[in-house]
């Protein structure tokens, strides 16, 4: 028994399963599951040079496993064994692991696309509704025990809030999430105009009713911003000043992706002058730190990133991660490779 155990496969868990348990006992059957003693980054490394991780082959890791890890670069790499070659991640977005640096040494990495497409796509709706009709000024007025409050003014109430019908939604990334909340905001009668890296095949346009435009068009005809993009290079603080100055007076920006796509000092500068009417946001620049500035904005309708903080969600993520790594030891190859690494999909 113990031979058999030592020529199993080993796995690195990375964070905890909490709902796909069934999923999980599976990968247990095939091979031998390593559960890391360490507390933070660089307890691990020393956990990792001390050959603790010896033969692993693939490791499964979530979004909270950041607080041990820290980034999955080239130094943590580096302390990993040289059987690691697959690294499934739980979660849409990968900007916690260094893609560039994992290709380099021969790692494929994985995500869950397609899994929090729903529920991610639903809370842009929540927050876009929200922001639209000014919510979060009465819903902080009720709780402080002042019925809608007071607006500029003296006004009773806060200023009034606008219907959907009619407005054009800007959405900037058109993967699964933003087609998704394509289709669900086309029920409340809103004009559907989108950028994307590349753009859609003519058929999707239709069904989705939606009109590919330019980077600048998108920002000037906009009634609603959404954001929609992963977070890379290319695309963090794709939203300043410099953008927010093309938009419409009294836009309002939604943002599920990753905060750092839009720069929040030029977002509470914009909230601040009017230009911005308000914000609906569920990702922050540096969580689980807010900007101040933020959470004084009344106008700012704000949740603690739980874009997928549902049940059905999480246990669709889990499993589809955990698919991967059935994958990575079955076969050599991932269910979901990232974008980035499609050349190493065959290998």
């Amino acid at each position: 028994m113990g031979r058999d155990q030592e020529q199993r496969p080993r796995v690195l868990l990375l964070g905890v399963i909490e709902h796909a348990h069934s999923a999980w006992a599976s990968v247990s059957e095939i091979a031998e599951v390593v559960t890391p003693a360490s507390t933070n980054r660089a307890e691990f490394l020393s956990e990792a040079a001390s050959g603790a991780f010896e033969g692993c082959v693939a490791a499964y890791r979530t979004f909270d496993s950041f607080s041990v890890t820290g980034k999955i670069d080239v130094e943590l790499l580096a302390a990993l064994p040289s059987s690691l070659r697959f690294i499934c991640h739980n979660g849409a977005g990968y900007d916690q692991v260094d893609v560039s640096a994992c290709t380099a040494r021969g790692v494929r990495v994985s995500n869950t696309p397609t899994a929090v497409d729903d529920a991610t796509a639903d809370m842009a709706i929540f927050l876009l509704l929200g922001a639209l009709r000014n919510l979060a000024v009465g819903m902080a007025s009720l709780r402080a025990g002042k019925w809608r409050g007071t607006g500029e003014g003296g006004a009773a109430g806060p200023a009034l809030g606008h219907d959907p019908q009619g407005k054009v939604l800007g959405i900037l990334g058109m993967g699964g999430i933003g087609r998704n909340m394509a289709r669900k905001a086309q029920a409340f009668g809103m004009k559907i105009r989108y950028h994307n890296r590349t753009r859609l095949d003519q058929d999707v346009e239709e069904a989705l009713g939606a009109e590919y435009v330019s980077f600048d068009r998108l920002l000037g005809e906009s009634d609603v911003l959404s954001l929609n993009l992963p977070l890379n290079p290319h695309t963090r603080h794709i939203i300043s000043r410099r953008e927010f100055a093309k938009m419409k007076p009294g836009i309002v920006i939604v943002n599920t992706a990753r905060g750092a796509v839009m720069d929040e000092v030029a977002l509470v500068e914009a909230l601040d002058s009017g230009q911005v009417s308000s914000a609906g946001l569920d990702v922050y620049e540096q969580e689980p730190f807010v900007h101040p500035g933020l959470l004084a904005n009344p106008r700012a309708m704000l949740v603690p990133h739980m874009g997928t903080w549902t049940v059905e969600t999480e246990t669709k993520m889990e499993e589809w991660a955990i698919s991967n790594v059935r994958m990575a030891i079955e076969s050599g190859r991932l269910r979901s490779i990232v974008p980035e690494q499609k050349d190493m999909r065959g290998e």
